[in-house]
């Protein structure tokens, strides 16, 4: 089989923007997307200290709506939504019926009967048809990313940046929570969520107006240091913060358990799918959990790097990189939990290479208060 041409990728509305921008593009779940612009060293770092801009007009928008759309998202996601208040948002998992994940998605509780959840590019399609066939009332299920553009822009001088463009008092939006308002009079969904440990927020709004906002807000921010920044930064910020990535940490095969989620799984909220088997889980205990770790050399461990313990072989790296802002090379992996303590060392087999490194405590990289 061979791979998809660029023509047979899909593009977001700001495809032919990045090229202009001379960005190295490449195949990200199907679709053709920028990896960097000025270098992902850059973009991380402009992310870390002023801000960087992020179009991730890939990402899936899933909109459930009815009477009984709080029950679909409940009895399809391990979180509980029913928590929510209208203007606020929750991390989930998209759950089968053996406790593991479809996918991990963002669900934003947008009114009593209306539910907007944010999937992963390359999920989108099959999230929209697991949730549709698991609907068991005349709940509306619309796949509806075609509607969106997705713009992300994080880092400590996000704020400010964005302020310009809004009278909506972005400072009152607290984390996790969203409102819908006017940016640069393009009516806008604005969130603040994020998935590069730094504060910031997605707007969400329709495709034709990406290029205005795009150019405005690099315009507006230039001055600040801001940078537009590609997949390869979105994936060094988000290790930095611990933060999982779908087919690395977890995929079909892991439960919420196994992978440090807990916090967002809720065997208490009643029905949803994998719950009894959550159950039983966590009374017999998990036999692996996600850890972090930190090389003792100046090797690179990558994913799917094999990992051992005492000679024996006893996991492997879902995802290792350097770490620009920590200048440090890390990673996480499934190991034994009877490994899991801080401290712990471990030994990671790099090219042939056993290379010494040593399990620490996530996140690995937590912003200033």
């Amino acid at each position: 089989m061979t791979s998809p041409t660029t023509t047979q990728l899909r593009k977001t509305a700001l495809n032919a923007v990045h090229r202009r921008l001379h960005a190295k593009m490449v195949n990200f779940g199907g679709w053709d997307m920028p990896v960097e612009y000025s270098g992902i060293l850059a973009e991380h770092m402009a992310t870390r200290t002023a801000a960087g801009l992020f179009d991730v007009s890939h990402m899936g928008e899933i909109e459930v709506r009815g009477q009984d759309a709080l029950d679909l998202v409940q009895h399809v996601t391990c979180n509980d939504a029913a928590k929510l208040a209208p203007g606020q948002a929750q991390y989930s998992g998209l759950m089968t019926a053996q406790g593991t994940f479809v996918d991990d998605l963002l669900v934003h509780h947008i009114s009593g009967t209306h539910y907007l959840l944010c999937v992963n590019a390359g999920n989108q399609e099959k999230d929209f048809e697991y949730i549709c066939a698991h609907n068991r009332s005349t709940t509306q299920v619309e796949n509806a990313g075609e509607r969106y553009s997705q713009l992300a822009l994080q880092g400590p001088k996000a704020l400010r940046i964005l302020q310009r463009f809004t009278t909506v008092p972005l400072e009152s939006i607290h984390y996790y929570h969203f409102t819908s308002g006017a940016v640069d009079g393009v009516n806008c969904l604005i969130a603040r969520t994020g998935y590069t440990g730094e504060d910031g927020f997605e707007i969400y709004f329709a495709p034709e107006y990406s290029e205005k906002l795009w150019f405005n807000l690099l315009e507006a921010g230039a001055g600040h240091g801001l940078l537009p920044c590609g997949l390869g930064a979105r994936n060094t910020l988000r290790l930095e913060a611990s933060m999982c990535l779908y087919g690395h940490e977890i995929d079909d095969t892991t439960t919420p358990w196994e992978a440090g989620l807990a916090w967002i799984c809720k065997p208490e909220k009643g029905e949803f799918l994998g719950r009894e088997v959550l159950i039983l889980q966590k009374e017999k205990g998990v036999e692996r959990t996600l850890v972090g770790f930190e090389m003792q050399n100046r090797l690179i461990a990558r994913d799917g790097c094999r990992v051992s313990i005492d000679g024996k072989l006893s996991g492997r790296v879902t995802s290792g990189s350097p770490a620009p802002f920590l200048k440090k090379n890390i990673g996480m992996a499934y190991v034994p939990p009877a490994f899991e303590a801080p401290g712990t060392t471990i030994t990671i087999e790099i090219r042939g290479n056993q290379a010494p490194a040593r399990i620490v405590s996530m996140p690995f990289y937590k912003r200033p208060k």
